[in-house]
Order: structure tokens, then sequence, then C-alpha cells
């Protein structure tokens, strides 16, 4: 009933189709997009397929996946492919054709065939694969493109932050843009760039927020690679503490708590009898017997107390001995400081020296245990020069961004692509919500999550699953996401995939339909011609 030739049989093919749909692919030099020219050059080969070929789809966005196994059916193929999304992210071309290898197995008329722009590392290499068959999507493009956005807390100001950013122009003319950089929709800074062809631009500058918020990176030049001409971070907020200084009276001490803008102090003379609980607490010769749970900052204590034992006292202690590692002393150097009359502690086990003595006297160390997190100078303030310092408000600094804890300090911005984690609240249902608005539910009954590839440009949020009878809750977790990928915005056809154009044909044959296609089509023809001579006269 359905006849076919001997040598379709003999000569049937295994093809499979990959399909580079990252980034790059969203490039609109080739109408309307590269994506959308690779997928209907796909439709011709799926169209092109003999009685007895097979082919299979696989797309190499972030992650290479099997879109369509092996078949000749020809409305399943073009319904794969039709449903290929674009992503945001670097491609995995090389790891897409191993892929479509292992579908192919020990076939002897097997082939790869990749619709790719060729933006991928190792892409020269698969031109000499006799296996693959290449087939460039594209032109060699001028772009302009954002490859780094960063942005952290700063580690002396600290209501200050940081900005990293690099720009790439990835043309082979010069290019002139303007760089505008937003906070939460206020303008921060605007950058104008001259660019030559090639050039990358990279720079760091400081600015000042206490609230923090949304940063933005707008490129204005307008190409045909949209994706990476804005970029975003999180700027985490600061978060003002109450501090609680006792004290006799030391004014070098409290203008060194009062000079810094997250702290709400107050000054008492007096041990209190009831100490409020989140309050930090610093207190300067005068301590309590048994210090309070939390944090704690003790200067020249005079008494012995639960987290020390007092000892005798020390003339002129030489610094011989500091942890330049601690973020603690990160700044500070006390080994040409003048530090009379210091005493002699003897703190608890488990206590970390910062700063030493010349026989090992600690002068500087900290406590953390499941109810202290304590700090304890014991330095004169009267005697020595060390309030003249500029060490003594960092060292103060530095104390209160450890008693704060990393949090708050820098939330990377992601490369699209990439995979990360997330703390979850126990017992609650949460979801991911992409940059388009794309929902996806989390794992229950798990206190860390990997999520990801985050295939979108933008910021991801991790939210409570919301149903129609509750309120919309507060993103326990956001993630921002750029592309910052030079290969991705650099839109030049690769030369080898060029060479090999000319040499790769659509079609796989003359006769790609069964036999009775055209078997019906001669009749056809025939019933078509006798009936044209059959009513014609010919006189001789």
């Amino acid at each position: 009933a359905e006849p076919f030739f001997l040598s379709e049989k003999l000569r049937a093919r295994r093809v499979v189709l990959v399909i580079d749909n990252s980034a790059s692919m969203n490039a609109t030099d080739v109408s309307p997009t590269r994506l959308a020219a690779a997928k209907q050059a796909a439709r011709r080969h799926a169209s092109a397929l003999r009685f007895s070929d097979e082919l299979a789809i696989i797309s190499a966005g972030t992650f290479p996946r099997v879109v369509c196994g092996l078949t000749n059916h020809e409305r399943t193929l073009q319904a794969a492919i039709a449903g290929i999304e674009k992503t945001e992210g670097p491609t995995k071309v090389v790891e897409a054709v191993e892929l479509g290898k292992r579908l192919l197995g020990d076939s002897q008329s097997g082939e790869v065939i990749v619709l790719s722009d060729g933006g991928f590392t190792d892409a020269d290499k698969l031109a000499g694969d006799k296996l693959v068959k290449l087939q460039p999507i594209g032109t060699t493009a001028s772009n302009v493109g954002i490859t780094q956005f960063q942005v952290r807390r700063s580690l002396l100001d600290p209501v200050g932050y940081e900005i990293l950013v690099e720009v790439v122009n990835a043309s082979t003319e010069p290019a002139e843009s303007r760089l505008d950089v937003d906070l939460s929709g206020n303008p921060v800074d605007v950058i104008p760039l001259k660019l030559k062809a090639g050039e990358v631009w990279s720079r760091t500058f400081e600015k000042t927020s206490l609230e923090g918020g949304l940063l933005v990176a707008k490129l204005s030049n307008s190409d045909v690679l949209p994706v990476d001409n804005q970029a975003t971070a999180l700027l985490p907020a600061r978060q003002t503490q109450k501090v609680l200084l006792v004290t006799p009276g030391n004014l070098f001490l409290q203008k060194a708590f009062e000079a810094n803008p997250l702290v709400e102090l107050k000054v008492v003379k007096e041990m209190p009898t009831k100490f409020e609980p989140g309050v930090w607490h610093v207190f300067h010769r005068l301590t309590p017997k048994e210090l309070p749970s939390g944090r704690s900052f003790v200067v020249d204590p005079t008494e012995t107390s639960d987290l020390w034992e007092i000892g005798e006292e020390l003339a002129n202690p030489i610094v011989t001995k500091q942890d330049t590692d601690s973020p603690l002393m990160r700044h500070v150097r006390l080994d040409n400081v003048v530090l009379p009359k210091a005493r002699e502690l003897k703190p608890v086990a488990g206590a970390h020296p910062l700063v030493s003595a010349v026989n090992g006297e600690p002068l500087f160390f900290s406590v953390e245990d499941e109810k202290h997190k304590a700090l304890v100078l014991t330095v004169n303030l009267d005697e020595g020069d060390l309030t003249f310092r500029t060490a003594f408000p960092i060292l103060v600094t530095n104390a209160l961004s450890w008693f704060g804890g990393a949090e708050g300090e820098m939330r990377e911005a992601l490369t699209a692509g990439a995979v990360t984690t997330v703390n979850l609240p126990a017992g609650l249902k949460c979801v991911l919500r992409s940059p388009s608005g794309k929902v996806r539910e989390l794992p229950e009954k798990t206190a860390q999550v990997s999520i990801g590839p985050l295939d979108e440009v933008g910021v991801w949020k991790v939210e409570p699953l919301v149903t129609e009878a509750s309120t919309p809750a507060k993103p326990i977790a956001e993630l921002s996401c750029n592309l910052s990928n030079r290969t991705e915005s650099g839109l030049r056809v690769t030369d080898a995939w060029t060479e090999q154009t000319n040499s790769l044909s659509a079609a796989a044959g003359i006769f790609v339909r069964p036999l009775w296609f055209y078997l019906v089509g001669l009749a056809w023809l025939l019933a078509i011609g006798e009936r044209f001579l059959g009513q014609r006269r010919w006189i001789g």
C-alpha cells in the first residue's frame, strides 16, 4: 500500500538538529531575529526528510535539552521546532553536539547539523568534526554591551557603596554611547562613553545610600542586541541599631559611635538594672558580673566577669602579634601605638585573640558562643594615644560591622545561566518568579534549595505561595541576573563556519516523498495530457 525505493531504505539518514537559542540568537541583524531564522531553517530540514529518514531536535540554550527524539513524523517535528523559546544566557552548543552524537549511536549515515551564530568557545574545533555540519545564522554585526555590573557596600563608609561596571564595544568601528545609572528610579550618575573598536571600558566609583534598592545601568545606544544594554544589581539596605554606652565618661569613645550614621546611641553613667533585648551594649570600665546575652563591646574592664578573669596591670605592653586575616583588624595596625596601663586578662576557653603582647597576653579578643558575641579591648583610653589615631574609629566601625554580620554587605549579581542556592523558611511553601512573570514551585521541607539555570535577565524573586484568599507577601529573596558575557555580546559569525555554508544542503535528495506521491502526480499528468490531446484535431 505504500511502496518505496530500495535506495531509500539503504540510504536512510539519522539527523540531529542542534538549534542555538542563547542570548546572541536574539539579535535582530536577521529579521526578525537570528533564532527565528534558525527555526525557519530547521523547518526546511524537517520538510526535506525522506520516507525512511529520522530527525531529532536539540535546543542549546543555557542547558542542552532534547526537544524531540528521533522520528520521521513531520508534524511532530514542526511542533517541536515551534515550541523552542528564547533564552538570555550563554549557549551550550558543544554539550548539545555531544548529546546529539549519543542519540545517533553507531549509525553509519548519521550527522549533526548545528544552526548557530558560532558565538561560543571551541566553535572552530567543531568545524573540523566530520560528523558535524555547521549552518551559520546571522551576520557580523556591531554591538555595545554591559559585560559586568556589581555593587557592594563600602568597607569604610557605613552608608557608602562601590559600583563596578564594564562596557565592551564589540564592533569593528568606534562607538559613542551614554551610561545612565539609577538607584530605585533616582539618577545616580551619567557617564558619556567614546569607545574605540574592540575597546573594553571599566570603572569603579563610590556613592552613598542608607536605604539601598535596585541599581540599574542602561546604555543609550540602540543596537541589534538589546539584552546587554541594561544590567541590574541589588544594593542591600543598611539597618540602624540601638547602642547603649555605659561609661563614667570618655568623649573620644562616645564620638566614635556618634560618628556612625547607623548607630542610635544612648549614653548612661551607671550600670542599668535591666538590659533591653536587641540592644548592643558597650561597657567602658563599668562591667557587669555577667554580660547580657547578645552583642557586647567591653573596653578597659576593671573587674572579673563571666568571660574573663582580671589580672595584673601591664605597664607598657608591646604589641607583637595581630590577626591580620580577621575582619575586625581590617585597616588597623596597633604595633606602633602606646598602650599604657592595660590589664592582663585571662579569657574563657574558646576566646580568639586578635591583638597580643610580647608574652602572649591578649589585649584584644573576641568570644562567640550560644549566648554571647562579645569583644574585649583591655586598653586604658585615658592614658594612651589610641584615641588620637585613625585606627580607633576604624576599629569601632569594624566592630559594628562584625556585630551586624556579613548579611547586607553584598548581593552578587549573577551571570545568566548560573545556578545558585537559596535558604527557605521552614514549613513555608515558596515559588520562584522569573523577570517575565513565570512561576515555578520550589520543593517543600527543604531548608536550602538550588535554583537555576537562570535563563532570563532581570530580577528573580523567591516568594511565598499566594492563594486567592491571601495577600501578596514580601519576597524572601531577590536575585539579580545579567548577561555579562563578552562572547555572547560579540556578534561575529565564525569564519570557519562560513566556509561550510556552500557545502550544506537543506534537502536530503531529489525524492523526499513516498513513491505513491510521485505515481499519483504522474497519473494526473497523463490524464491531463490525454484530455488535452483527445479534444484536438490534427490536420496534416
